[in-house]
């Protein structure tokens, strides 16, 4: 609870933004730099070592065939004149190497088409020159805010060469450096194989990311992609594949499966006196293009005026087709869509985006999806209020536009220990003014309004919506039930819009045979005569509910029959503090809990004189 209110305060006092990043795990550049410019020696991060552990924990775990000869080496010892960019960062500084992160090298490609979004993940002013003390540091969205990572330059290589991303221009380190701050984040390298690229997309912008299925594409799929590409948004490409021997496969006109694609232009040219509709697609390989129509040796450029010839080049892994035959070859877009503060051109509609952390705990906030009807009711709740309607003249669908992004936080961390990525969605359901957790009885009798596109174990799940004003509650779940994770949910809308949560809870019936010595003891220690005399109508409404024994998985109306009203941090605290293995509170524990809980919210409301919802207490009121 203190770290979210610190967080909240952080945040409102400007940290977190990409102006004002955190710096991850305490690490200061500027600081950090200047030690080691001051003693002269070159800086050594103890945080993510040249070490096996930073490479992998299987495929290049420290046992593998794969990181067997890995020397670590800084570009000095690679080349005789080492620089961070050479002319500018651009989409052929990206070349995939021996790791599986195509989806990140995509996205990175995608990056390079945007200066000032390339500017807040690649800060200015770090060279190999006077400065240079084998530092460097780059800035990542994460959940919410945004994160300077500092590294050394120590770089894993095979045989003097890199063994992962690389520039074709071979004394350029930017994509490298960035790639290893990345893999930092995330534990290590291997932690980035396989993803989506909308993944990269929104941790270099703080984005939301969408997903179109080109088997079923809007009508306008060749405008939206164009106006993505003009505003300044990122998009990818791929071709789903059928079978795990379908992965990287490469189709007969040099097209590969399983891979992702940048999707970097859209135009429309004229072709023997019709208009034909073009896309620019980057291959993150640097080579192996498309061979067939509108290629770079294509005949078809020998029929297009010289002023609308676009810029072509062989085998830079860059390569144009028409739109007709991109529908038909690959499978689907990912586009997204940046925040008003990444967007600096007026001219482009800014949307107005709300977000809130929350997470799924066992026993208390973890109900799993609607399958699970005695249980859903127990996942976090959260309602949004669209007051006005979009006013787009060329629709003519009355409604509130509006994108729903769902990401469960820190999975790729936590693949060192054998877990991975969670299958998340959500269901969206209309509501009237509720200001209360709602319970299994609404779940049981109202239908969902709408829901996530599907139930996937992605890191996000993201739809577009376009509803009706009104307020509309929106609950994230697992799929099972049970599971333990952390997530942010967020609200991208054409309008202004409102999020709040909703955090208190319901339940049945219990039985005592009365308290034990020790329930007395603490009722006793806790309370004057005045305060218990008070709390007695809150014991009544407990042994009025008579059992013995109370289940967490059946939510805690115990609490709310008692009067108190307990938002998701606390009641999982509670958990963990009173819960039996099975997930069962006994009645004197119980009793125990209510009692702390009233003497808390009492001092609570005490201190907090002008109702404001937060307290700050000095260390003489700690020690009362």
């Amino acid at each position: 609870m203190a770290s979210n209110l610190a967080k909240k305060r952080a945040l409102a006092a400007g940290f977190g933004t990409n102006a004002n990043a955190v710096k991850y795990l305490n690490q200061d550049f500027e600081a950090l730099r200047a030690q080691c410019l001051n003693r002269g020696g070159l800086f050594s991060d103890p945080t993510f070592p040249a070490a096996p552990e930073s490479l992998g924990f299987n495929e290049l775990g420290p046992g593998s065939y794969k990181t067997r000869a890995v020397q670590w080496k800084r570009p000095g010892e690679l080349c005789s004149n080492p620089e961070f960019i050479v002319g500018g960062a651009t989409r052929t500084d990206i070349c995939q190497g021996a790791l599986g992160d195509c989806w990140l090298l995509a996205a990175i490609a995608s990056l390079t088409l945007n200066e000032d979004v390339m500017a807040r993940v690649v800060p200015v002013g770090q060279s190999f020159g006077e400065s240079y003390a084998g530092i460097f540091h780059f800035q990542f969205w994460q959940f919410g805010e945004w994160v300077d990572v500092v590294i050394d330059d120590r770089l894993p290589t095979k045989d003097g060469e890199l063994l992962f991303v690389h520039s074709a221009e071979g004394s350029e380190f930017w994509s490298a450096l960035l790639e290893k701050a990345y893999a930092k984040v995330n534990g290590c390298y291997e932690a980035l194989s396989g993803g989506s690229t909308t993944e990269g997309f929104e941790d270099f912008t703080g984005g939301i990311a969408e997903n179109y299925d080109l088997s079923k594409p809007p009508p306008n799929m060749f405008q939206i992609i164009k106006k993505a590409i003009e505003s300044g948004a990122l998009l990818g490409c791929s071709i789903d594949i059928t079978s795990a021997a379908d992965s990287e496969a490469v189709t007969r006109q040099k097209l590969v499966k399983g891979h992702a694609y940048s999707l970097t232009g859209a135009v429309e040219v004229t072709y023997r006196g019709r208009k034909e509709k073009l896309i620019r697609i980057r291959n993150p390989w640097g080579q192996v293009e498309w061979t067939g129509a509108w290629s770079d040796s294509s005949s078809e450029w020998n029929s297009v005026d010289d002023s609308e010839r676009q810029n072509v080049k062989a085998d830079d892994g860059e390569f144009w087709m028409s739109f007709t035959e991109f529908l038909r070859h690959y499978s689907r877009v990912e586009i997204c869509t940046l925040t008003p503060d990444t967007l600096t051109d007026d001219s482009v509609k800014h949307w107005s985006v709300c977000n809130y952390d929350g997470s799924w705990r066992k026993g208390s906030t973890a109900g799993g999806c609607r399958n699970h009807a005695y249980t859903f009711w127990m996942n976090p709740q959260f309602v949004i209020r669209l007051d006005e309607e979009d006013d787009d003249p060329d629709d003519n669908e009355v409604g509130c536009s509006f994108v729903v992004g769902l990401i469960q936080k820190n999975r790729r961390r936590l693949r060192k220990v054998g877990e991975d990525m969670h299958t998340i969605g959500f269901a969206i359901y209309e509501v009237r003014k509720k200001e209360v957790h709602l319970d299994k009885n609404y779940f049981l009798t109202h239908a969902q309004k709408a829901r996530s596109e599907t139930f996937v174990n992605l890191r996000e799940v993201s739809t577009r919506f376009k509803m009706p004003p009104g307020e509309y509650l929106i609950v994230p779940s697992t799929f099972e039930p049970h599971l333990n994770g952390d997530f942010c949910i967020r609200v991208f809308s054409e309008k202004q819009t409102e999020t709040r949560n909703f955090c208190c809870f319901a339940g049945t019936d219990i039985k005592t045979d009365g308290f034990s010595l020790e329930t007395c003891r603490i009722m006793v220690n806790l309370m004057d005569v005045s305060f218990l005399s008070v709390s007695i109508p809150r014991l009544n409404a407990v042994i009025a509910l008579n059992a013995s024994l109370l289940s967490f998985y059946q939510g805690n109306s115990y609490f709310l029959s008692s009067g108190f009203t307990l938002n998701n941090c606390i009641y999982q605290i509670l958990v963990a503090r009173y819960a039996e293995p099975d997930m069962t509170i006994d009645f004197d524990n119980f009793v125990a809990c209510l009692m702390r809980l009233d003497m808390m919210f009492r001092v609570f409301m005490k201190i907090d004189a002008h109702d404001s919802g937060s307290i700050e207490l000095d260390f003489h009121q700690v020690s009362e």
